[in-house]
């Protein structure tokens, strides 16, 4: 959420921000708004006020013999009409917070121009793009052809978009979320958490999933969310907390399930598990101080790309331009991997920075030192990686003319020190 007081001194910076987003333009609106509530405001607190004074004054009259019930009639009619201005600041406030909610972020200066991920600026490339003297398969193939990757049976369970995997690719799902979890505590500075998947919604407010994404969402019966990603969780651990300087940055990861409708998905990626309901994540989150942010967004993308290196695998980094930049982030780098299956790069990871926007939803604040006043901290979050998605590269850069997968030599300890699966045997 953006700073009500930085759009009263600043609207027109506030309509040029959202010209970026290819968004109408919000000021007018907020400033009619917040003048009217403002105004009501005022009127209010003086009615309050009269009120009060009135309320006194029926005990002083009453003590001196004097007639109260005019007062008693003004405070009744004070009373109503007090109830009624308090309903309508309410509805004033809720109009408010709905329109604000609704805001994205203010993206970065640096943010590429453009509309569509056509228009995504690549920052860097690592590895060579494999050649294959055979035709690659894409996973499903793969995994269907060791029996051990099937969608008909996980349909009949659970419908589209779900898959049930077996006997040595199950492993080399689990090993690849082993591996990135011991990557990033044991190396990066990251501390483990395992946090719940079910969530109220004020945590999916807190990172700005709701409202405006909720059809995304799988809502339970009791009104809680399973989450789309462990951002939701680990980056709600400071909600309406005050931390000091000292402590920060804080960063978490965390191996969770996540679930999505993809309910603006339909017809993407209908083949094979790259866009699943239901999927596993190594997630990373950051806390930090607002001159901390813009390197650890640096560093936290560096420990995805670190992944995909140890793991032999090409891949680029773009930083995705205005129109694809996603609601609540200032700027976003897209780790994209090279799927031999698909001829394409597609992505495995997203690290954005938010700076202050979710943690003026959380109320996360920090005290600086030396200072008796607090600053809202800044936000990151980075896949570190999406595992099902790497399981997917792993699959189809790893693929061998006899239709064996060979393990990156990084997993074999996870693997019991199987060097490949699948093939002839």
């Amino acid at each position: 959420m953006l700073d009500l007081k930085w759009i009263r001194e600043n609207p027109d910076l506030l309509n040029a921000a959202l010209a970026r987003r290819n968004a109408e333009p919000m000021a007018e609106l907020i400033m009619a708004i917040d003048t009217q509530r403002r105004v009501h405001q005022t009127e209010l607190q003086s009615m309050q006020t009269r009120r009060n004074e009135a309320a006194k004054a029926i005990g002083k009259a009453k003590s001196s013999g004097q007639d109260a019930a005019p007062l008693i009639q003004e405070v009744a009619g004070l009373k109503a009409d007090v109830q009624k201005m308090e309903a309508d600041d309410r509805d004033l406030s809720t109009q408010m917070d709905n329109i604000l909610s609704g805001i994205p972020n203010i993206l970065s200066d640096d943010v590429p121009v453009g509309r569509t991920e056509d228009d995504n600026v690549e920052v860097s490339t690592f590895g060579e793009i494999p050649k294959f003297a055979f035709k690659p398969k894409e996973h499903y193939e793969l995994g269907a052809d060791m029996g051990m990757m099937d969608f008909e049976t996980a349909a009949k369970l659970s419908g589209s978009r779900f898959v049930v995997t077996s006997g040595a690719i199950a492993r080399l799902e689990r090993a690849l979320g082993a591996f990135m979890l011991d990557v990033h505590t044991l190396e990066k500075g990251y501390l483990e958490v395992s946090p719940p998947v079910i969530v109220r919604g004020n945590a999916l407010y807190g990172t700005s999933q709701l409202p405006k994404f909720e059809e995304d969402l799988y809502k339970l019966d009791t009104g809680s969310y399973l989450i789309p990603t462990a951002e939701v969780s680990l980056t709600n651990l400071v909600n309406d907390t005050i931390l000091t300087e000292a402590e920060l940055p804080l960063r978490y990861t965390a191996h969770t399930l996540c679930f999505r409708s993809e309910a603006g998905s339909a017809g993407k990626d209908t083949s094979g598990m790259l866009r699943q309901h239901q999927f596993a994540k190594v997630e990373m989150v950051s806390i930090t101080t607002p001159e901390q942010s813009e390197e650890e967004h640096k560093r936290m993308t560096g420990c995805a790309e670190d992944i995909l290196k140890r793991l032999g695998l090409s891949y680029r980094v773009v930083m995705l331009c205005e129109g694809d930049t996603g609601f609540g982030a200032r700027k976003t780098f897209d780790i994209e991997v090279w799927l031999p299956g698909q001829d394409a790069f597609r992505e495995i990871s997203s690290c954005s920075v938010c700076g202050d926007f979710q943690a003026r939803r959380m109320k996360a604040r920090y005290r600086p030192e030396g200072e008796k006043g607090t600053r809202f901290v800044h936000t990151l979050n980075g896949s570190g990686l999406a595992v099902g998605r790497t399981l997917i590269a792993v699959m189809e850069n790893y693929q061998q003319a006899d239709g064996s997968i060979a393990i990156p030599e990084v997993l074999q300890p996870y693997m019991g020190g199987v060097e490949k699966i699948g093939g002839p045997q």
